[in-house]
């Protein structure tokens, strides 16, 4: 027979690729451990997390010798094609496809042990992810894990266990974090399910996710799981709205829901945003966010969370729509286009039945206020129609009872403006995005301009001057800090459009979750005073001194280039461009400056790590002039003076 001309070979360099650095985070890797414990036929999972160590013991039906090295070991080996699709005890639709999970492994471990037993017969061996690297550096084809013969490691019965040595990750406050991560990437786990996963000894429930308490109302897409997220989300306004899980007419169905919270702000955990829905594929998370691929303009979007079901998206006689990571899905394919249309249909319901339900909501709080009360009731009945559909996006923000009652205050304000003009139709143009931005709309309307301005911009220069006297009475820096801190206008008008909640003397570490590997032992210790992020994007950090403490310019721009260093690595690390500003607040001029080309010096050697100075001195003139201004307006006393009077005394 002929020599074949040409050939197609491997190199071990590709699980370099495929796996060594498949995942980032220990939740990932462990959900891959876990889903072949379940195609594996197991009815309990136990992971024991340890610090330096992590342990998963399954009571699956376990491996021989043969067994680990044509399934374990044979990397890209498909349990599908080459095995069943369904296991053999439970009858479950299998979750591994492309045979890669278990090289993610190594993107944590340094040392994998494999213990199994199987009819009896117990198998053992160590990978060591070092020696795998000197074989893919040294071109070898081949690795020989080590076999184990003796250890008290070996399990009794049959199943496997995998111990994680030396472990590239750090472990500590990961169990409760673990805990709700694997709660929310499977929903198969459970009694019904015959299928349940331990840690540290304690099972995981549905109830670890620990967002169903959030909801305020709930629509889902299968008529058994009504009751069921009934009993798990006790503070819903309404019943779960049941929604028909078909799409267009097809044989592709979809289970799960899609719920709305109170306030946006119960979406934010930590650092953590919960404000998507997720897609699950035979009982494992697919991909972590469907919703960013809307471009939806509805505040409403911003209160949505869910959990959709569409196992069509894996079907045994189809191509693979997972990419190699395994935590999202090829978007152009035929049915994920399909599943995008259909959520974008309900997207459409939800934001009209969500804008009804906030818009009664809000009339009821409105109107909880007597002296409102009183305004509406005289009110004829097409302006009530206008003022209820106010009443309705102001109930769309996400704000405080008192901030709300006070915009609700600020609304009557406007209302009675644009009345008098008979101009409510502007009301129309108005939207929750917006609607914070109330006072704009009544600049040619004196007399409530001018109430408004009073009462705001007094209150405003109270605050200035107390920040004057504090500065004249050299405060402590912590004094002053948290002053800053409780107002930051003076610093910044944009500050109440962050995008994030502002910090205060905190560790870098603290910007971004895991931010912490990207820095040193000396730098993850670096403590910023105020921190806070601009809705452009861009990361403010404050540097504040005493208003008597002296500085030079080699002093500040040592620690300013320390914060300049610490962000720039932390925005590799998580793979962003956002641009950050350091400003440093000073009481006294710096010892080295000694004319005007000192000053510029300083001040081009502080832009190099986007640093600039703010004296307080010159904080608290710009202020002072800026609010006294508007405060030489004329205060018109009237009708709506008295109104604005009676709804302070009812606040």
């Amino acid at each position: 027979m002929t020599a074949q001309k040409y050939k197609m070979t491997m190199n071990l360099n590709v699980l370099q690729h495929l796996g060594l650095n498949l995942y980032s985070n220990i939740p990932a890797v462990l959900s891959e451990v876990v889903s072949n414990a379940w195609d594996a036929d197991s009815s309990q999972v136990e992971i024991t997390i340890e610090s330096n160590e992590i342990t998963i013991v399954d009571n699956g039906c376990g491996m021989t010798s043969d067994d680990i090295n044509d399934k374990y070991l044979n990397v890209g080996y498909q349990k599908r094609e080459q095995g069943s699709p369904i296991t053999e005890k439970y009858k479950r639709p299998v979750m591994g496809r492309k045979g890669i999970g278990k090289l993610s492994l190594f993107s944590i471990a340094n040392v994998i042990e494999v213990y199994s037993c199987k009819d009896g017969i117990k198998s053992g061996l160590v990978i060591s992810s070092i020696e795998l690297k000197d074989k893919i550096k040294n071109g070898e084809v081949e690795y020989y894990p080590k076999e184990i013969e003796e250890s008290n490691e070996f399990l009794e019965s049959e199943g496997t266990k995998i111990i994680l040595k030396d472990l590239k990750k750090r472990t500590s406050n990961t169990v409760p974090f673990l805990r709700k991560r694997l709660a929310r990437r499977f929903s198969v786990i459970g009694s019904e399910y015959y299928f349940k996963v331990l840690i540290n000894g304690e099972p995981i429930s549905v109830e670890d996710r620990e967002y169903f308490h959030k909801l305020q109302y709930l629509w889902v897409y299968d008529e058994k799981d009504l009751s069921k997220y009934s009993k798990l989300s006790p503070n819903l306004e309404d019943e779960p709205k049941l929604r028909n899980g078909n799409i267009n007419n097809t044989d592709l169905y979809v289970k799960g829901w899609i719920g709305a919270v109170e306030k946006a702000g119960d979406l934010n955990e930590n650092k953590e945003n919960l404000n998507k829905i997720g897609i699950m594929v035979r009982g494992k998370l697919a991909q972590e966010d469907i919703l960013i691929n809307f471009s939806e303009g509805g505040l409403y979007t911003k209160y949505l969370i869910g959990e959709i079901h569409a196992d069509f998206l894996d079907t045994d006689d189809e191509e693979d729509i997972a990419t190699s990571s395994r935590q999202s899905i090829i978007e152009d394919d035929d049915r994920y286009i399909k599943l995008k249309e259909f959520i974008h249909s309900e997207l459409k319901y939800i934001a009209k039945a969500w804008n009804e339900n906030r818009k009664e909501r809000g009339t009821e709080e409105a109107l909880s206020i007597p002296s409102i009360k009183d305004w509406f009731n005289e009110l004829s009945r097409s302006h009530k129609t206008k003022a209820k559909s106010l009443f309705g996006k102001i109930n769309q923000l996400s704000l405080d009872p008192i901030s709300k009652k006070d915009l609700f205050k600020h609304s009557v304000l406007a209302f009675e403006s644009f009345k008098i003009k008979e101009n409510l139709d502007e009301f129309d143009k108005v939207t929750p995005e917006n609607l914070s931005q109330l006072t704009e709309l009544m600049a040619n309307f004196d007399d409530i301009e001018a109430t408004l301005y009073h009462q705001i911009i007094t209150e405003r220069l109270k605050v200035i001057n107390l920040l004057l006297k504090k500065v004249d009475q050299n405060d402590l820096e912590k004094v002053l800090q948290e002053y800053i801190f409780d107002h930051l206008w003076l610093l910044d008008p944009s500050w109440d459009r962050a995008t994030e909640t502002p910090l205060m003397e905190k560790r870098f570490t603290s910007i971004f979750e895991d931010s912490s590997t990207a820095l040193n032992a000396e730098e993850a210790k670096g403590r910023f005073d105020i921190k806070y992020k601009k809705t452009s994007g861009k990361h403010i950090i404050i540097e504040l001194k005493r208003a008597s403490v002296k500085t030079n310019t080699t002093t500040l721009l040592s620690q300013v280039q320390k914060y300049s260093k610490s962000m720039k690595k932390i925005l590799r690390q998580i793979d962003s461009n956002e641009p950050y500003e350091i400003i440093c607040l000073l009481g006294q001029e710096l010892t080295d400056w000694e004319d005007e080309e000192d000053r510029e010096n300083t001040k081009t050697n502080l832009k190099t790590a986007n640093a600039r100075i703010v004296m307080y001195e010159e904080l608290i003139q710009n202020a002072q002039i800026m609010y006294s201004d508007f405060l030489e307006q004329n205060k018109k006393a009237g009708r709506i003076s008295r109104l604005i009077s009676s709804i302070d005394m009812d606040l």
